[in-house]
C-alpha cells in the first residue's frame, strides 16, 4: 500500500489488518478493539476510532494514520487519567500546558524506542498544526504558548529537530521558552515512565513560567484564599509568560502596560483586611437573598442585584460580522472554510440529511381534494376529457402541526477554540443552518469574543481612576452577528467564514453571551425557540479575574444558567468540547473531540424536536 499512491481495497484491507495488530501491540492488550471512520481519532475505552484513508490518499496520509494510532495505542499502554485528573491545575493556561506536555510524555516513550514510530508520529503532529494555522506566523499572538511550549518539549524529549510548519511556529517563542524550560525538560526526560514524578515537573515549569499551579480540587475555596494573600505566586499567577523579561522595570514603573495584571493584585493584595474569600462572598450573597422573594427580579436584567457589575461597558461591541472585514477577506475565507468543508461535507451532510428527514416527518403534509380554488390538481385533470361540463378540481395543502421554530447557536470565539475546533464550529453551523432553513426552522449563528487581550480599553479607564477595589467585568465585549435569523443562508455564507480570521478569537465571558443571545431570542415571534451553545472551556479572562475572586464569572454563568432553565420559556441545551459543561447545564453533552462536534449537534438538536416543549411550571432545579 506504501508503494502506491492510490490503494486499492485488498490494500486498503491489508493495512488495516496490520494496523490493527500493531495498536494491540503497542498498547499491550490483545482485546483493544481497532476501527477506522469519520469519527476519529479518538480513544474510548478498549475501542480506538482513527479516521480512514481517503480513497486518494497517498504516503503521507498512511503515515498519519499510523502517527495517531500510535499516539493513541501508547495513550492505552502508558497514560494513567485518574492520576492526572488529580494533579490538574485549576488555571485554563496551565490545563493546557499541562495536558499537552502530558501527550508529549507518552509519545517520547515510543519515539525514543523506535525510529519509525517517531517519524509517524512527528507527521501526525506536523498535520495537526497545519490544520491550526493557515497564516503566516509573525509573532507570539499568533500562536498560543501551550502548543509553542509542547514542540519544544517534544523536541528535547524526543531528539528529533523540528522542521516546516512546527519550526515555524516555535520561532517567535523558542529563545524566551528554552531559556527558562530547558533545565526542568532535561529533568523531565529521566521521568518519562513515572507519570507522577513527571507531573511534578510540570509543576516546577508552570512556576518558572509564572504559571498558577493551583490544583483542581478545592478549586473554589483556594483560588478566594489565595487572592488575599500578598504571596508572591498571587502576584505573578495571572501575568502573561512574555511579559517576565521586563519583570524589573514592569515594578519600578506601575503604569507599564506589560504590569497590569500583576498591578491589578498588587492593589488587591496590598489593602487592609480585604477578605474576599469570606466578606465579600457575603455582600454578593446578600442583595440576592433579600431579593429572593420578588419573582420579577432576574440575574438577566439585574445582575448588580446578584453580585456581578461591570466597571464600565462604554467600550462593549455587538457588529455584523461584514463589519469586522473587507467584502474581499470575507470573500477569501469563505473560500479557505469551503476548502475544509470538503473533508467534513460527506460525513456532516449525512448527520444533516437524517436531522431533515426527521424534522419534515414531523410536519405532517396532507392535502384537501375536490375544492374550487388553490391548486389545479393534475390527478383529476382526466375529468375534462370524459366530462367536459364537470368543473376542474382544486386541492390545498392542510396546515400542519409543525410549530413555528427558530434555533440560535451561540459559539465560543475564545483563543483555546483556534485552529481545528473552531473550523469545525463553523462548518457544522454552516450546514446545519442550510439543513434547518430547509425544514422551515430559522437559524441565527452568533459569536462571543473579546476585543482585547487582558483588558483592552476598559482596563485602561480603571487605571486612570486609581485602581479601584473589586471593579467587576474588566474587559471590552464583542458580540458578533454572523447570521440573523431572517436572513437567508446565502446572504450570510460569507460571513462565517470569518471565524477562520487570525486575531479574533481571544477571551470568553460567557454568562453576558448567553445573557445577550437570551434577550435576541425572547424578542422573536417564533412559538418555539431553541438556545445551543458551543464551549471549550470556563469563562475566562485575566484582566477581570486578576482583580476579583477566581471564581467571579464562573458564579455569573452558574446564576444565568439557573435563571434561563427554570423561568425562561427557552429550551437551553449545551455541547463542550473537551470540557465537562454537564456540571453547569441540566441538558448537555461533552465531546472529547472536535471532530465529533457535528454529530453531537444533530443528535441533540433531533432530541429536542422529538420532544414536546417544556411545560410552563417546570420542576424545581436541582441544587448545586
Amino acid at each position: 500500500m506504501a508503494a502506491s499512491n492510490r490503494p486499492n481495497s485488498k490494500a486498503s484491507e491489508k493495512f488495516r489488518t496490520v494496523l490493527r495488530g500493531a495498536c494491540r501491540a503497542i498498547a499491550g492488550d490483545n482485546e483493544l478493539e481497532v476501527s477506522l471512520g469519520t469519527d476519529g481519532p479518538v480513544l474510548l475505552q478498549k475501542r480506538i476510532i482513527l479516521p480512514d484513508v481517503p480513497d486518494n490518499g497517498t504516503v503521507r496520509d498512511v503515515q498519519i494514520r499510523r502517527g495517531f494510532a500510535d499516539s493513541l495505542s501508547l495513550k492505552a499502554s502508558c497514560h494513567n487519567g485518574s492520576s492526572h485528573d488529580k494533579n490538574k491545575p485549576a488555571d485554563a493556561e496551565a490545563r493546557m500546558i499541562y495536558n499537552a506536555l502530558e501527550e508529549v510524555r507518552y509519545e517520547a516513550i515510543g519515539a525514543r524506542r523506535m525510529s519509525g514510530m517517531a517519524d509517524n508520529l512527528m507527521a501526525k503532529e506536523q498535520r495537526k498544526i497545519e490544520g491550526q494555522f493557515l497564516e503566516p506566523i509573525t509573532c507570539q499572538d499568533d500562536v498560543p504558548m501551550h502548543l509553542a511550549l509542547s514542540l519544544l518539549a517534544r523536541e528535547a524529549l524526543t531528539g528529533q529537530r523540528l522542521t516546516g510548519k512546527a519550526d515555524e511556529i516555535t520561532t517567535p517563542w523558542r529563545g524566551q521558552l528554552e531559556e527558562k524550560a530547558a533545565p526542568i525538560f532535561s529533568k523531565l526526560e529521566g521521568e518519562l515512565l513515572d507519570q507522577t514524578a513527571y507531573a511534578e515537573r510540570v509543576m516546577e515549569l508552570l512556576k518558572v513560567l509564572n504559571i498558577s499551579t493551583q490544583k483542581e480540587s478545592g478549586e473554589e475555596e483556594e483560588t478566594l484564599q489565595d487572592s488575599d494573600a500578598p504571596s508572591d505566586e498571587a502576584e505573578t499567577s495571572n501575568e502573561a509568560d512574555d511579559d517576565a523579561p521586563g519583570q524589573d522595570e514592569a515594578e519600578a514603573d506601575d503604569s507599564d502596560g506589560a504590569d497590569e495584571p500583576d498591578g491589578g493584585e498588587r492593589e488587591e493584595a496590598e489593602a487592609p483586611d480585604s477578605s474576599i474569600s469570606e466578606g465579600e462572598a457575603e455582600n454578593q450573597a446578600k442583595p440576592a437573598q433579600q431579593q429572593a422573594g420578588m419573582p420579577n427580579v432576574s440575574v438577566l436584567d439585574a445582575p448588580e442585584i446578584f453580585g456581578y457589575k461591570t466597571y464600565t461597558k462604554q467600550f462593549d461591541e455587538e457588529c455584523q460580522a461584514s463589519d469586522l472585514a473587507q467584502e474581499n477577506e470575507l470573500a477569501r475565507l469563505r473560500k479557505l472554510l469551503d476548502r475544509q468543508l470538503e473533508t467534513l461535507n460527506r460525513a456532516v451532510a449525512r448527520l444533516a440529511n437524517r436531522l431533515q428527514r426527521k424534522l419534515l416527518a414531523q410536519q405532517n403534509r396532507s392535502w384537501e381534494f375536490d375544492l374550487e380554488e388553490g391548486v389545479l390538481d393534475a390527478s383529476r385533470l382526466s375529468r375534462v376529457v370524459t366530462d367536459p361540463m364537470a368543473p376542474l378540481s382544486f386541492r390545498r395543502e392542510a396546515d400542519t402541526e409543525f410549530r413555528d421554530t427558530v434555533v440560535t447557536l451561540l459559539i465560543d470565539n475564545s483563543g483555546s477554540m483556534r485552529g481545528r475546533p473552531i473550523m469545525i464550529a463553523a462548518c457544522s453551523a454552516d450546514i446545519l443552518a442550510r439543513t434547518l432553513e430547509r425544514c422551515g426552522v430559522k437559524v441565527e449563528i452568533l459569536g462571543f469574543t473579546t476585543k482585547a487581550w487582558k483588558g483592552g480599553d476598559a482596563r485602561q479607564v480603571w487605571e486612570e481612576h486609581g485602581k479601584p477595589q473589586l471593579p467587576g467585568r474588566l474587559n471590552d465585549l464583542r458580540h458578533i452577528i454572523y447570521k440573523n435569523a431572517d436572513t437567508p443562508w446565502r446572504r450570510a455564507s460569507d460571513n462565517l467564514g470569518l471565524m477562520m480570521r487570525e486575531g479574533l478569537l481571544k477571551e470568553n465571558i460567557d454568562g453576558e453571551a448567553l445573557t445577550w443571545a437570551h434577550k435576541r431570542l425572547l424578542a422573536r415571534p417564533e412559538q418555539r425557540r431553541i438556545l445551543m451553545v458551543i464551549s471549550d472551556g470556563a469563562p475566562v479572562d485575566d484582566s477581570t479575574l486578576s482583580v476579583n475572586p477566581g471564581n467571579y464569572l464562573e458564579q455569573h454563568l452558574c446564576k444565568v444558567i439557573d435563571e434561563i432553565e427554570s423561568r425562561s420559556p427557552i429550551e437551553l441545551i449545551a455541547i463542550g468540547i473537551g470540557h465537562d459543561v454537564t456540571r453547569y447545564y441540566q441538558r448537555a453533552v461533552t465531546i472529547t473531540d472536535a471532530e465529533d462536534l457535528a454529530g453531537a449537534m444533530t443528535d441533540k438538536l433531533s432530541e429536542l424536536f422529538d420532544e414536546e416543549p417544556r411545560a410552563a411550571a417546570r420542576p424545581q432545579r436541582r441544587r448545586r
